[in-house]
């Protein structure tokens, strides 16, 4: 497994899991929770989510699907904007734990910007950060223009990472986003990885998976891994689902697939505002 490493100096698994979508539906939790466990019996030490996903749900579902090794894994949850005040922050937090079973969190993020303003969200975060609650601390869906104004609030520089829709159908973050975490030395988490609807399908995508014998997942996330500083939480509940994209850890693009992959997922020829899911 490779490994980003953080401003804190803290290394981050550059594959994890996603849970996205999880913790709606009751009949679905005992999938899920397999999910899970196989992807931490195959060596994923990285697992995200959200408050907002099934509305404390998938939260709830990592607590029973952790137990016992929460210490092997790097913890992400990320707190909804409305919560993001200097009180509101630490209450979320705090239940969050609660549902995920453990004591603290690894990295805490605003899931997205709201109404309060990014000083007082970063106040309580540093807070929660100074008791132990969180290691570290970050945004999603942040533009380049966000991430110019967050360095610009005391204590804002300490932005571990921002997480972001980014796959081979969705490029935009490179034009200038992409290229402004690298220099801040903020970790990018590209949430998404294979897209929506067809992208999986493409023919170009389907002729250099069945060059390296792997399924076009494992392509794809090959591609958004293939820069250092970015990792990646594609979901996944079905068993060959979660071994299928492990195998992108094993894949090399060459030249020649960057440029067949760019032909058909060209890169950006300008600023486009940042795609949301």
């Amino acid at each position: 497994m490779r490994h980003v490493t953080l401003k804190s100096g803290d290394k981050v698994p550059a594959l994890g899991l996603g849970t996205w979508r999880m913790g709606e539906r009751k009949a679905e939790r005992a999938a899920e929770v397999a999910a899970i466990k196989l992807g931490l019996d195959l060596g994923v030490r990285l697992i995200d989510t959200a408050e907002m996903y099934g509305e404390g749900g998938a939260e709830d579902m990592l607590g029973e699907a952790m137990a016992g090794r929460r210490d092997d894994i790097f913890l992400v949850s990320k707190a909804y904007p409305h919560n993001a005040s200097r009180k509101g922050a630490v209450a979320a937090c705090e239940r969050s734990l609660k549902r995920l079973k453990t004591d603290r969190l690894d990295l805490y993020l605003l899931h997205w910007r709201g109404s309060y303003p990014l000083a007082e969200t970063v106040e309580a975060f540093e807070t929660l950060k100074r008791d132990g609650k969180i290691r570290q601390w970050g945004v999603s869906n942040f533009a380049a223009g966000d991430m110019d104004e967050l360095a610009g609030v005391p204590g804002g520089k300490a932005c571990a990472s921002n997480q972001v829709l980014y796959h081979l159908g969705s490029r935009g973050i490179e034009w200038a986003l992409l290229p402004k975490c690298a220099q801040a030395g903020v970790m990018v988490m590209a949430y998404s990885p294979l897209g929506q609807g067809p992208l999986l399908s493409k023919p170009a995508l389907k002729k250099i998976a069945d060059k390296h014998r792997v399924d076009a997942a494992a392509v794809a996330l090959a591609w958004v891994l293939r820069h250092p500083g970015v990792i990646t939480i594609p979901k996944a509940v079905k068993p060959d689902h979660v071994r299928a994209n492990l195998t992108a850890l094993d894949v090399a693009l060459d030249a020649d697939d960057l440029k067949a992959l760019d032909a058909a997922f060209p890169p950006p020829k300008r600023a486009t505002p940042l795609d949301m899911t």
